[in-house]
Order: structure tokens, then C-alpha cells, then sequence
């Protein structure tokens, strides 16, 4: 399908290393740039070069692929890179981040169980900000379920809007796991959102990263609200492919979350240059035939 004539410049739609998993943080970088992909966001994770930042320097410049985000480890699986110590690990994420020119880190909140980080976070996390340019943007999470229980794993809150953060990530599976009103919490956010994780759920107790119209949650309103209200962040596709049968298979997936991200923010751009110029209501549009939109 052809790309959108109008582009949103501010508007930077950027493929999370994590989209291709199980593949490696390198394939990510050959895939963003062959789709056509603003930049990627590193997940820093086991892929010893997601833990490296010359080697990811020499897949940008290789590539001509920018990175724009840096995803601190936070993950179970991640407990012990770059250190046990979660207060290092952010401060490796910042440097990353201030090396290869990206613009945010992404943070999760701690888990439950890590006390002394979790009593410290909120204040600590506030006070990196203030030293850096680099946004320190704190996501969204969810309860863990198991059958008829729940469980809080995140502290302090898993709903993030309820502290005192400079920066948010929303990430829409996250938001159809808790089973949240997403534009509800983006509301909250307010001006404070500075990042997205764009994927799609079915409010299923597993966390789903669908590719985005495939599920039930507002992905195409969200884009018309950040062109609406002059979102200067970044857009990251951040969807699961581990069940694509072939390479194949998973770059057409990430393709067409690409196409529906640039689709509906290149709308709503040309509807508010309408009306900005008079032009009156948006445009009716004939999107029959395309997933979710």
C-alpha cells in the first residue's frame, strides 16, 4: 500500500527491538530500515548487543536506523543485566541514551518484592530527570491474574498516573490487560505523556502486544489525539511476532502496523490542517477493507 501523502514530522513512528523477538536486536535494526521505520527503541535485554552501545552505534550508522528510545531492563529475565542494582541500571540506560542521541529512556515501576528501590522510586526517578535532557517516561503496567486471583506485582502503583512522574509511556496491551479506560488514563497524563507503546489487546489476563486494529483498544483515537494536541514524543510499535511462522510472516506484520500508525496519524494531520485553514469538519473517508481502522 502506498505511504500517506501528508506526514506528521513531529511524529516519529519507531519499531521497539522487542517487536521481533525471538530474533536478534540486530534483525531489528535490517527489518526497521527496510520497512521504512523512523528509528527503533532498544529493549535492553539478554541479546548482549542490546546491552552494548558501540555495537548498537555501528548498527545505526550501518543501517542509517537513529535510535530514539532506550528501554531500561526491567523485565524478570533481565534482573541481572547491567548489574543487580536497579538504581545502576537506569544510570546505564541514561548514558546509553545520552550516547547514541536518543531521546527517552522507558522505565517500568519495581516490583513489589524490590522494597528499598520501590519506597525510593518515585522521588528518585524525578530527581534523575532533573539532571538530564533525556525523558525519563514511567509505564503504565497491570495487575498479574491467575484465574479468579490478582495480584499487585508493581509498586508503587502499577497505574502510574497515580504518582508524581515528569514523563509517561502508555502502552496500549498494558492498558487492556488492567482492563483500564485507556483514553481515561491518557487524559491523566495529560501534557506529562511522553511516549507510546502502540499495540492492541483483548483485555485477556495475558499481556498480548497485538499488532494495533487487532484487538479492541483505541488505537486510531489515540493517534488523532496526540496530532490534536501537538505530541512532540515518539510512537513505538512494540507488538508480539513470536508466533509469526516466518521471517516473512513477521515483517508483514510490522509492515502493516506501520502503514495503520502512519495511516491514521497522516488523517487526522490533514483534518486539522483543514480546519485550521476553514476548511470545516473532517473529511469522510472510505477505509472498508482496513483492519481496525
Amino acid at each position: 500500500m502506498a505511504e500517506p501523502a501528508v506526514r506528521t514530522p513531529d511524529v516519529k513512528v519507531v519499531l521497539s527491538t522487542a517487536s521481533v523477538y525471538p530474533e536478534s536486536t540486530a534483525t531489528a535494526f535490517e527489518i526497521a530500515a527496510r520497512l521504512g521505520y523512523d528509528g527503533v527503541e532498544v529493549m535492553v535485554w539478554t541479546d548482549p548487543v542490546s546491552q552494548d552501545v558501540e555495537a548498537l552505534r555501528r548498527l545505526s550508522d550501518y543501517h542509517r536506523v537513529p535510535v530514539h528510545a532506550i528501554h531500561a531492563p526491567c523485565l524478570l529475565i533481565t534482573q541481572r543485566v547491567w548489574s543487580t542494582d536497579p538504581w545502576v541500571k537506569l544510570q546505564r540506560a541514561r548514558s546509553a541514551a545520552e550516547r547514541l542521541g536518543a531521546s527517552t529512556v522507558v522505565v517500568h515501576p519495581p516490583f513489589r518484592w524490590q522494597r528499598q528501590y520501590a519506597r525510593d522510586f518515585v522521588t528518585g526517578i524525578r530527581r534523575m530527570a532533573d539532571e538530564t535532557d533525556v525523558r525519563f517516561a514511567v509505564e503504565n503496567m497491570y495487575p498479574w491474574r491467575y484465574r479468579d486471583r490478582e495480584m499487585l506485582a508493581y509498586a508503587p502503583e502499577w497505574d502510574v498516573t497515580k504518582d508524581d512522574y515528569t514523563h509517561f509511556t502508555i502502552d496500549l496491551s498494558h492498558t487492556a490487560t488492567s482492563r483500564s479506560d485507556t483514553m481515561a488514563m491518557v487524559d491523566r497524563m495529560g501534557d506529562r505523556l511522553g511516549h507510546v507503546h502502540l499495540a492492541d489487546g483483548k483485555g485477556s489476563a495475558k499481556d498480548e502486544h497485538l499488532v494495533p486494529g487487532r484487538g479492541d483498544q483505541p488505537c486510531a483515537e489515540l493517534l488523532t489525539r496526540l496530532v490534536r494536541t501537538g505530541f512532540d514524543g515518539n510512537v513505538v510499535i512494540e507488538v508480539n511476532t513470536r508466533r509469526a511462522m516466518s521471517g516473512a510472516e513477521r515483517e508483514a506484520d510490522l509492515a502493516e502496523a506501520l502503514e495503520f500508525t502512519r495511516r491514521h496519524l497522516a488523517a487526522a494531520a490533514a483534518d486539522r490542517a483543514r480546519e485550521s485553514a476553514g476548511g470545516g469538519p473532517p473529511a469522510v473517508r472510505d477505509i472498508r477493507g482496513v483492519r481496525g481502522s
